[in-house]
């Protein structure tokens, strides 16, 4: 099969579906090796960038969607029922971030961390299909546990939860409040490590080019 009719198919289905597509469900359509797919996706990336496309194909779990781009979102929003635009509260992108940072994390856990009741903004999440159930765990009570869905990665661009930004180091005192002066004191001894190193390596570079030079002259 030529490459462009399977580019056209690939854009065909991924349109069609308006959902993340698995790698294997595309085998079974186009009757062809993964790698050869996967090669044909990652091509028709780089045409949409070039010839600046308002779509691109985003990886989501080892699947693929096509999608608007995110840079040109701001002028969907106001012709497509806003609806489809989450509206979530400070409290709601807390439990978001707490979830998705512990996958299979129970509700009391989730209320532990924050210190406050959290069922609202939970049910607010499920409703927005971003957070799903995962699953009761092997604790006293069986509690249920949560984890974000396929339409969270596809919402923040992120193909796994490993994508997901480092977070930073920090310390709790006695109150489990987090010592901002100890996280920055920490950092800047951390920077000034990595600047004494710098200088030894750039110290002992020069001391051997000049040790090399004199064995050289003799």
């Amino acid at each position: 099969m030529e490459k462009e009719k399977i580019k056209g198919i690939i854009e065909t289905i991924l349109f069609a579906s308006g959902r993340i597509v698995s790698l294997d469900e595309l085998v079974l359509s186009l009757e062809i090796d993964k790698d050869e797919i996967s090669k044909t996706i990652e091509e028709m990336k780089e045409e949409y960038k070039e010839e600046n496309r308002g779509i691109e194909i985003a990886n989501v779990n080892n699947g693929y969607i096509l999608t608007s781009k995110k840079e040109l979102h701001e002028y969907i929003y106001p012709i497509v029922d806003k609806r489809v635009k989450p509206n979530l509260s400070q409290a709601a992108l807390e439990v978001l971030a707490i979830i998705a940072y512990n996958p299979r994390i129970s509700r009391a856990e989730i209320e532990n961390i924050r210190g406050v009741n959290s069922d609202a903004s939970l049910y607010r999440l499920m409703e927005h299909n971003l957070v799903e159930e995962a699953g009761k765990l092997d604790l006293p009570g069986k509690p249920m546990s949560y984890k974000v869905t396929e339409e969270f990665l596809k919402k923040f661009g992120l193909n796994t939860l490993d994508d997901l930004p480092e977070l930073p180091k920090y310390k709790v005192d006695e109150n489990q409040q987090i010592v901002i002066d100890d996280l920055i004191e920490e950092e800047q001894k951390e920077e000034k490590n990595i600047q004494s190193t710098n200088v030894s390596q750039n110290e002992k570079e020069s001391s051997d080019k000049k040790e090399t030079a004199s064995i050289e002259g003799e």
